[in-house]
């Protein structure tokens, strides 16, 4: 089994077998219990970080393996799914490790926000519950192919906009084992419908957590709730709508059936090992070791196929942690399609008291040619955004406009 340990100083995951303990002879709980045995900690010791320095030069590293939170394992049990770090600036997105190479996959790329994920049984599709078609998340992340040199410090910020308190934007997304690439993003799962309210493509019924397969691939299990206050009516712009389930019910499961498909066996299950080869051993009274952390300076980050970026990191001498990043592209394209120039700087200041707290200070004037137009920008005086990460409630002032091909994305309201 793999889990999550999610504290105030972090998080970090593991990857266990739970060993029947029929007569205890140590620990608190002397009676029949289970026990976590050959615990490993997914982090490799010494291992490449995604981002790092070498001289005055920043490095990405796309096959570094770091796990923000656990998600599950692949249809056939050979990958862990997990949340990573991003690839791009502020597109937060799912990954898979191979358990035995440590070969790591990106599934998805959509600039909108995926989480939760689940494999088909014969290993050859997943679903994922993602904001993508709502355009959540698209005023931040639209804009493709920046690097995410601001993410290291926008990140809780761009995993809190996409949820308005206990409302959620997601929807369940079927995507080919493959994952997102080129033009293909996998189709939403309940996109037929007439959009009324209480159907199935009702945007104010939206998905939670965990869907599921069925053992033979043909049904697609998740589950809903709707909308309700304080993210809609009151001092809210959105009405709250009227439940038409039963009872007036605001929580609903619902099947999804694929009638063209045939009903397929379960891949072969990998013989998961004890000890995953790229893992840390975690025993009784082990301690996580220390990761790899980026020195503050400036320093030069080469585009792959063209340009340059000019990246200051600034530390917040009270926490340790950075507190700014401002970063100048000339140039600067990793695929020789999509071209960056312009600036973008972000400052946040996280209470002491108050770890999930951030206070976001953001300047941005990016333009991007070649095959996609865009810009990235900010109005005048910036972007302010106050947002804490256990509430996801939107408050800001100025404005962060994103526009990708003439197409416009514009922030969310304040308190929606």
């Amino acid at each position: 089994m793999g889990w999550n340990s999610f504290t105030s100083g972090g998080q970090n995951t593991f990857y266990g077998r739970l060993q029947f303990n029929e007569s205890p002879k140590s620990g608190t709980l002397r009676v029949p219990r289970y026990d976590l045995v050959d615990v490993n900690l997914l982090m490799k010791p010494n291992g490449t970080a995604p981002i790092m320095v070498e001289g005055s030069e920043l490095k990405l590293h796309d096959q570094a393996i770091t796990i923000g939170e656990l998600r599950g394992f692949s249809g056939a049990g050979d990958e862990i799914l997990y949340l990573g770090t991003t690839r791009e600036a502020n597109n937060i997105d799912l990954f898979a490790v191979h358990i035995i190479t440590g070969v790591v996959r990106r599934l998805t790329s959509h600039p909108e926000y995926a989480d939760p994920i689940s494999f088909s049984h014969d290993n050859q599709w997943f679903v994922t519950m993602d904001t993508r078609g709502s355009n959540r998340q698209m005023w931040m992340s639209g804009l493709r192919h920046i690097p995410p040199l601001i993410d290291i410090v926008a990140t809780t910020a761009a995993a809190s906009t996409r949820n308005n308190g206990a409302r959620r934007f997601f929807q369940p997304i079927l995507i080919d084992r493959y994952g997102d690439r080129g033009d293909y993003f996998g189709q939403r799962v309940n996109y037929e419908g007439d959009g009324t309210d209480g159907s199935v493509n009702d945007d104010n019924w939206n998905g939670k957590a965990d869907p599921a397969f069925s053992p033979d691939g043909t049904r697609i299990v998740y589950w809903q709730s709707l909308v309700v206050s304080p993210a809609c009516g009151g001092d809210n712009l959105l009405p709250c709508p009227h439940s038409t389930a039963q009872g007036g019910r605001t929580y609903r499961v619902m099947l999804a059936r694929l009638p063209n498909r045939n009903s397929t066996a379960p891949a072969p299950v990998l013989n998961a090992p004890d000890i995953i080869p790229w893992a840390t051993p975690f025993p009784l009274e082990a301690t996580v070791p220390t990761p790899y952390s980026l020195p503050a300076g400036n320093f030069t980050l080469q585009g792959e196929a063209s340009g340059f970026a000019m990246v200051g990191l600034i530390k917040d001498s009270a926490l340790g942690t950075f507190k700014t990043v401002n970063v100048n592209y000339s140039n600067f394209s990793d695929d020789g399609m999509h071209f960056i120039n312009g600036y973008e700087s972000v400052t946040v200041t996280i209470p002491v008291s108050n770890p999930w707290l951030n206070h976001l200070d953001w300047y941005s004037d990016i333009v991007q040619t070649g095959e996609e137009k865009g810009t990235k920008k900010t109005g005048p005086g910036g972007f302010h955004l106050t947002i804490n990460a256990m509430e996801n409630l939107f408050e800001a002032n100025g404005t962060l406009t994103t526009i990708v091909n003439g197409v416009t994305y514009d922030q969310p309201l304040n308190g929606a």
